[in-house]
């Protein structure tokens, strides 16, 4: 299946197929459970019909708006297209993209109202995805009082960011979590990382950052081999990792943690859902989710 689907009634299958075809889309007919259906593979859905069908549908499917499809309605007349969900997370664009065809979009997200670029836009237009998403609502809040300005960081660096401050990693799907032994060498890691990745059949290229405790940021040979990788490396403190759900048993308890390589890649990774637990290569500790 395509990842836009036009979703219609049958008798308005002729205004539906404009859209399908304008946005190259799969057009589906409605009915009672085809929201349920194409919710957790679509990335954007368009609904030709009233907006309250489409709003009753879609509630109970809702968990976050990072993960949720972009959900845009169009009235039965092709007049308006309504961003309804995920409007900085692709409703908005799609609206957008709807406009040669007569449709006028709808926008109501207070950063476009005001003509202003929100995080997740700035993000998107630039290959990128927002590392720590609790910031959005403080820069975007900024944004809209006045202008909040853009840093570009050519690495290797070591950035500390406040929680009014956005930052932008390059996309990717997955989060490593790195534990390791006290010296551990720079080959240790990048052989670990490697072993790991071909494990999991994931490309070097899909890995958004690495992530592990801030009580390694004295370990060298960890920082070498993430910074030889051209990579981010997220330190996080000890209430971000305590905060995850346990899914292995660790030896982390003894420096006051409920574990290193697990909970460091939950915390930062978009899903929440662990494609690898932990393993462990020597001395080193790998666990990747998405």
């Amino acid at each position: 299946m395509n990842e836009t689907v036009v979703i219609a009634f049958p008798r308005s299958f002729p205004q539906a197929q404009r859209i399908a075809e304008h946005l190259d889309a799969t057009l589906l007919p409605y009915d009672a459970e085809v929201f349920a259906r194409v919710f957790g593979s679509a990335r954007r859905i368009v609904a030709l019909m009233s907006t309250g069908i489409v709003v009753r549908s879609v509630a109970p499917l809702l968990v976050d708006k990072w993960i949720d499809p972009a959900v845009v309605v169009v009235s039965p007349d092709l007049s308006y297209a309504i961003p309804l969900i995920g409007g900085h997370h692709g409703a908005n664009e799609l609206a957008l993209q709807l406009a040669p065809l007569g449709i006028q979009p709808v926008v109501t997200t207070a950063t476009e109202v005001a003509g202003k670029k929100s995080v997740e836009v700035v993000a998107q237009r630039h290959g990128c995805d927002v590392l720590n998403r609790d910031s959005t609502r403080r820069v975007n809040a900024a944004i809209l009082d006045g202008e909040v300005q853009v840093h570009a960081i050519n690495g290797p660096a070591i950035v500390v960011a406040g929680p009014d401050v956005s930052v932008l990693l390059k996309k990717g799907i997955y989060i490593v979590g790195i534990g390791c032994r006290k010296g551990v060498r720079k080959e240790e890691v990048l052989d670990a990382i490697q072993q790991a990745l071909h494990a999991c059949r994931i490309s070097g290229g899909d890995v958004f950052a690495f992530a592990t405790t801030a009580k390694k940021i004295g370990e060298s040979g960890l920082t070498d081999a993430i910074v030889s990788l051209s990579a981010g490396l997220i330190f996080l403190d000890d209430e971000t990792i305590n905060a995850q759900p346990l899914r292995s048993p660790s030896k982390a308890g003894r420096i006051g943690l409920l574990g290193v390589a697990e909970p460091s890649a939950l915390a930062i990774s978009k899903q929440r859902e662990l494609v690898m637990k932990k393993t462990v290569y020597g001395r080193v500790t790998i666990a990747i989710a998405r």
